[in-house]
């Protein structure tokens, strides 16, 4: 029983570790956060302009194939 409650009580530590490395290094996350966020709009940003792209290629195949 002691090791499971040595375990428990490791367990107990580490997160509490990590709570307090994340309430005072929080401006790092919001960075890492901020870039996804970023990264996300970014990828929709090219993936609309890609499909745009294609469309104005099939635009331009029917208006060759009808001269």
């Amino acid at each position: 029983m002691d090791v499971v409650w040595s375990v428990i009580t490791f367990l107990g530590y580490a997160i509490e570790t990590v709570f307090a490395y994340v309430e005072h290094h929080h401006w790092v996350f919001a960075f890492l956060a901020g870039g996804y966020v970023f990264y996300l709009h970014d990828r929709s940003v090219h993936a609309r302009f890609d499909t745009l792209d294609k469309r104005l290629d099939e635009i331009r195949k029917r208006l060759a194939m009808e001269y």
